[in-house]
Formats: C-alpha cells, sequence, structure tokens
C-alpha cells in the first residue's frame, strides 16, 4: 500500500495543516518509508501466536474512588494566572 500526495494533502486539510510542496514531498516518502517496514510483518508465520490486545496483563489498575475533601477556593484561585475571587478568567474563545 502507498500513500500518495493527494491523500497527504487531504490528511493535513482535515487536520487544519498547511503543509508546503516540499513537506508533503517529504511527509509522502516518510509514511511509505513506515507502511513498507510495517508491510514485513504481514510476511511473519504467526500460526500458534495468542492474540493479546496489551503488552502486559493487567486486570484493572485503577485505585478505588473514595471521597477526600478538596481544596479550598482561594488555595485554588491563588494558583491561576488571573483570577476574579471566584473563578479563573481565561481569554473569551467564542465571539
Amino acid at each position: 500500500m502507498k500513500i500518495t500526495r493527494e491523500e497527504v494533502r487531504h490528511v493535513a486539510q482535515l487536520a487544519r495543516l498547511d503543509l508546503s510542496v516540499a513537506e508533503v514531498d517529504r511527509m509522502t516518502g516518510q509514511l511509505n518509508a513506515i507502511l513498507t517496514y510495517m508491510s514485513k510483518l504481514d510476511q511473519l508465520d504467526t500460526t500458534g501466536v495468542a492474540v493479546t490486545t496489551h503488552t502486559q496483563q493487567v486486570v484493572n489498575a485503577f485505585r478505588d474512588d473514595e471521597v477526600r475533601p478538596s481544596l479550598l477556593r482561594q488555595q485554588v484561585l491563588n494558583g491561576a494566572p488571573e483570577q476574579n475571587g471566584e473563578s479563573f478568567v481565561v481569554p473569551r474563545v467564542i465571539g
């Protein structure tokens, strides 16, 4: 499977990336090199190899959920670059 320049441009557009012609060419080459390397895995005989989804056999790595007291509002606000006494002040992102 080969990646075309048009596919790289399409994915870049979806990711809102403005790539130059040189960057598209470089990315196309790099992605094709990765796919060529990965195609070597198709040549491996995996008969008898158990299917795995993780590298480690961890059943549940989550800790128990326990109620603990939270920080005081003023303690949290003291760490903010800008605050108004009640909440964080951040730049407006929606007009």
